[in-house]
């Protein structure tokens, strides 16, 4: 590039310091976007930043994409980009900004962590040692049973229950809408053995479904800490929180009914391509199996 587009950057670098005063650090990763985007431009013999046009722009950024640029990092670059261009267009040397309407590649959302089935048993089939733990186990059976997230387990009251129907209503789930969740046989066995122990518990009128040593509700942190008690007593390996069962119920009951939109309702997703993700973790577990049981599927060892 030729000396006064070297020279504007440096300008506009100066500018970011004094009047914008952003930090060391942040000038240090404008420096090297702007360097990384002069260096494409000299690659394609572009003398002048007037010379940038959309286009290049879009290749600039696929290219940086090839060379391995994660997500983050190339949205980070784009920025940069728009505020050189938004610098130049103001200082008369761009029509406009040739970055606008330019998006970098979405970042792959991560698999949820799950559970496999002998992991759930190794957590929920353990004799409790006293009346919390009474407690602890219920709540662990209730988040996996049918699926509720941390909050909405905190907000069940006893009048949410109907044990002779075998169901559990969430009514202050996310987007505060109500929906009525089957309770397996395990849960409704646990919740019974607490409730002979939570009348003991109550000091006032607390309708709280678990509540802890003083008779009050139980807040989502005192269960995130509870169950991180439990793992850690129990010598259960990696990290474990409550969502974490929630998305074990998900994954288990995909695999078992191939049903997405059972599972969507179950739980509570307002739209079908956020419990699509448990669809990639079923594939996950057949390409498992296919893997160990195909006789074709890995080359052999050569002798």
């Amino acid at each position: 590039m030729n000396q006064n587009a070297v020279d504007v950057s440096q300008q506009f670098l100066e500018v970011l310091k004094v009047e914008r005063r952003l930090s060391l650090n942040t000038l240090k990763a404008y420096a090297r976007d702007l360097a990384q985007l002069a260096v494409y431009c000299d690659e394609q013999n572009l003398a002048d930043w007037a010379e940038l046009d959309s286009h290049y722009v879009r290749q600039f950024i696929a290219q940086r994409h090839r060379k391995g640029l994660g997500s983050r990092s190339l949205q980070r670059e784009l920025s940069a980009c728009r505020s050189f261009f938004d610098y130049l267009i103001k200082m008369k040397q761009l029509p406009n900004n040739p970055a606008s309407g330019i998006r970098a590649p979405k970042a792959a959302k991560p698999l949820p962590h799950v559970l496999d089935v002998d992991q759930v048993n190794a957590l929920l089939e353990v004799e409790p040692s006293d009346d919390l733990e009474v407690r602890d186990i219920a709540m662990w059976e209730v988040l996996y049973s049918s699926g509720l997230r941390v909050s909405e387990l905190a907000n069940v009251n006893l009048m949410n229950l109907d044990l002779s129907a075998k169901s559990i209503l969430v009514v202050s789930g996310k987007g505060q809408k109500s929906r009525l969740l089957p309770l397996g046989g395990k849960a409704i066995k646990a919740i019974k053995t607490w409730l002979t122990i939570r009348s003991g518990k109550i000091k006032t009128d607390e309708m709280a479904l678990f509540v802890g040593k003083t008779g009050a509700r139980l807040t989502t942190r005192n269960i995130q800490l509870r169950l991180e008690r439990w793992r850690k007593k129990h010598g259960l390996q990696g990290r474990l929180y409550p969502h974490m069962l929630r998305h074990s119920f998900a994954s288990h009951m995909l695999e078992s009914s191939q049903d997405l939109r059972a599972v969507q309702e179950l739980l509570g997703h307002s739209n079908i391509s956020t419990t699509q993700v448990y669809t990639h973790l079923d594939f996950q577990h057949l390409a498992s199996v296919y893997d160990k049981a195909h006789p074709r599927a890995k080359q052999r060892k050569k002798p």
